[in-house]
């Protein structure tokens, strides 16, 4: 299955910054949204990710003065991305090897869905039961 069929039907908006906003209302969003990243745009395109890791990594080596950085300061670029017709799997793998935890989908250069490592395994999870039961099925009718 690709991630253009995952994502398919979803009706919610992505909730994204700007390079220019500080990181400490980029962080206020993410609070308030209880979500751990966001795609970072800039004139349409997404150019980073800002998420729950950076805050950290800079936290860590700026203090709390990097809480009055800009987002474009702070966040991780370029971000990884990847198109719709990308499948599930090849996504995961992806996100294992680069060590990220979200992917924006891009399609001609624009930004048409947000997947999260919690979406992919989902799909996997529910893969494996439906397979499970399928299973079940068919040996107690044999």
């Amino acid at each position: 299955m690709t991630i253009a069929r995952l994502i398919e039907g979803r009706t919610t908006d992505i909730i994204t910054c700007s390079a220019g906003a500080s990181a400490r209302e980029a962080i206020a969003l993410l609070a308030e949204k209880r979500i751990g990243a966001l795609p970072v745009m800039q004139d349409g395109t997404v150019i980073g990710i800002f998420s729950e890791r950076d805050v950290i990594y800079r936290l860590q080596s700026d203090g709390p003065a990097m809480l009055d950085h800009t987002v474009g300061d702070v966040m991780t670029a370029p971000a990884v991305t990847v198109a719709p017709e990308t499948e599930i799997l090849q996504a995961l793998a992806l996100m294992t090897k680069r060590r990220v935890r979200h992917l924006p989908v891009v399609a001609g250069g624009t930004m048409i869905g947000f997947v999260s490592i919690g979406d992919l395994v989902k799909f996997r999870i529910d893969r494996i039961e439906s397979e499970a039961e399928a299973m079940r099925a068919y040996i107690q009718t044999a």
